[in-house]
C-alpha cells in the first residue's frame, strides 16, 4: 500500500467524499428483486455490483450455480494464502415485487427499502472499500470481496465457497448491519432448520374412527416435547414454526409435517439438543405412527476465540480513530460468519452500516453511518499486520 499513514489518509479522505455515490449504488441494488430463490434477481444485483467494481479496475470472477444465485468474487492485490476477506450476501427474505411496492427512499436521515440494511448497504460499503484500496495502491495483504447469494436460507450453494475462501484468509469481516446501538457482533448462535414428516392412517372420522391413526395428534404431542427442550438459561431454543397435515376435516389425518428451528450457543449444545430431538422423532406417542427427520439447512455458531477477540479490539480501536464507539454484542441470529469462524479464521460480524428491524417492512438504514463505517473497515484493513 502507498506508504502507511499517507495511504491510510488517502483512503479515508476518498471515502469521506463518496456518500452520494454510495447512496446511488445502494438505491440501484435495493430496487432490484432479490429473494433467495429468485436466481435471476439475485444475479442482477451481482451484475450491478460487478459493473461498479470493474469500473474501478477490480478483477472479478463469477462462481456459477444452476439453482441459486451465482457467487461473485472480487480481488485487490495478488494471490495469497493470507488474504483479508470482506463478506456479504445479496439475497433478501422478501417476495417477488417487493421493491416495486416499497422502493428505496430516504426520510429523516434513514433509508428504507427491502434489504436496505440486511445487507445491501454492507455490500455497497465493501465495494467502496475495495475500490479505495484499488485506487490508492492496495492493502497490506490481498483483499477478497465475496458477494454471496443464499445466506437467508442457510447458504446451501455458497457455504463451500465461503469455507474455502476463509481457510485462505487471515481475517474475515462480515458486513451484516451494525446493531442499532452501533455495536458489532462478536458472538452468534448456531441454527439447524429441520423438517419432520409423520405418517398415520386414514379413516372416516365418523364411521370408522377407531381404524384411524392420527398423524396430527402425533405431531401435537411431539411439538409439546420439542418445545420442552428449550432452555433459555443455556441459550437453547426449539421452535416448531410451520405445521401442516390432514386430508379432510372428516378424515383421521394420515399425514402431518412440521418445520423445526433449533438455536444454540456452542457445538456441545447442538449435539445435546439434536440427540433429544432424534429421540422425540423416534418415539411414537400415538401407536402406529412413524416419523422421519431431515435437516434442510444449518448455520454454525460464531464463537469468540482469543484471535477473534484481538481482531475485534483492533477494529474497535480503528473505530475510535473515526470518532465511533464500538462494543461487541451477542445475538441469537445466524449468519455466514459462523462458517468462517468454524474453520478457524478470526472473524467479526455486523461491521456494516448501522440499521435495524431487518426482515420487516420497517427495516431501516442510518444514512450517516455509511461513510464512518466504511472508513473504520478501511482502517482495520490497512492496519492489519
Amino acid at each position: 500500500m502507498t506508504s502507511g499513514a499517507q495511504g491510510e489518509k488517502a483512503v479515508v479522505e476518498w471515502l469521506a467524499g463518496q456518500k452520494g455515490a454510495m447512496l446511488s449504488l445502494l438505491e440501484d441494488i435495493v430496487n432490484i428483486d432479490g429473494g433467495s430463490y429468485d436466481k435471476q434477481g439475485v444475479d442482477a444485483v451481482g451484475a450491478r455490483l460487478r459493473a461498479f467494481l470493474e469500473e474501478q479496475g477490480i478483477a472479478c470472477e463469477t462462481i456459477a450455480n444452476e439453482k441459486f444465485g451465482d457467487a461473485l468474487r472480487a480481488t485487490v492485490g495478488g494471490p495469497s494464502n493470507s488474504a483479508i476477506m470482506l463478506m456479504g450476501h445479496r439475497d433478501t427474505v422478501f417476495p417477488k415485487g417487493e421493491p416495486t411496492r416499497r422502493p428505496f427512499r430516504i426520510e429523516n436521515g434513514n433509508a428504507y427499502g427491502p434489504g436496505v440494511a440486511d445487507m445491501k448497504a454492507g455490500l455497497v460499503m465493501n465495494a467502496f472499500v475495495l475500490a479505495a484500496f484499488q485506487k490508492f495502491g492496495g492493502a497490506p495483504a490481498p483483499l477478497v470481496g465475496l458477494f454471496t447469494s443464499d445466506e437467508e436460507i442457510g447458504s446451501p450453494a455458497c457455504r463451500p465457497i465461503i469455507e474455502a475462501e476463509a481457510r485462505r484468509a487471515r481475517a474475515v469481516f462480515n458486513s451484516e448491519p451494525g446493531r442499532p446501538t452501533g455495536n458489532v457482533v462478536n458472538g452468534r448462535k448456531g441454527g439447524v432448520f429441520m423438517k419432520m414428516e409423520i405418517t398415520g392412517k386414514a379413516a372416516h372420522s365418523g364411521g370408522n374412527f377407531s381404524d384411524g391413526i392420527s398423524a396430527i395428534e402425533e405431531l401435537a404431542r411431539k411439538t409439546i416435547a420439542l418445545h420442552a427442550i428449550t432452555d433459555l438459561t443455556r441459550g437453547t431454543t426449539v421452535n416448531v414454526g410451520l405445521v401442516s397435515g390432514g386430508q379432510t376435516v372428516n378424515t383421521v389425518a394420515p399425514w402431518a409435517t412440521c418445520e423445526i428451528d433449533l438455536r444454540y450457543v456452542t457445538p456441545a449444545d447442538r449435539e445435546d439438543a439434536m440427540a433429544k430431538i432424534s429421540k422425540i422423532v423416534e418415539t411414537a406417542h400415538v401407536p402406529g405412527t412413524s416419523a422421519t427427520l431431515a435437516i434442510a439447512g444449518e448455520f454454525k455458531p460464531l464463537v469468540e476465540t482469543p484471535d477473534s477477540k484481538r481482531l475485534f479490539e483492533h477494529y474497535a480501536g480503528c473505530a475510535k480513530d473515526v470518532g465511533l464507539k464500538v462494543e461487541g454484542e451477542f445475538t441469537g441470529g445466524c449468519a455466514d460468519s459462523g462458517f468462517t469462524a468454524a474453520v478457524g479464521t478470526p472473524t467479526i460480524c455486523a461491521v456494516g452500516p448501522v440499521g435495524g428491524k431487518a426482515h420487516t417492512p420497517d427495516e431501516y438504514l442510518v444514512v450517516e453511518s455509511l461513510v464512518p463505517r466504511a472508513q473504520t473497515l478501511a482502517l482495520a484493513v490497512a492496519r492489519l499486520t
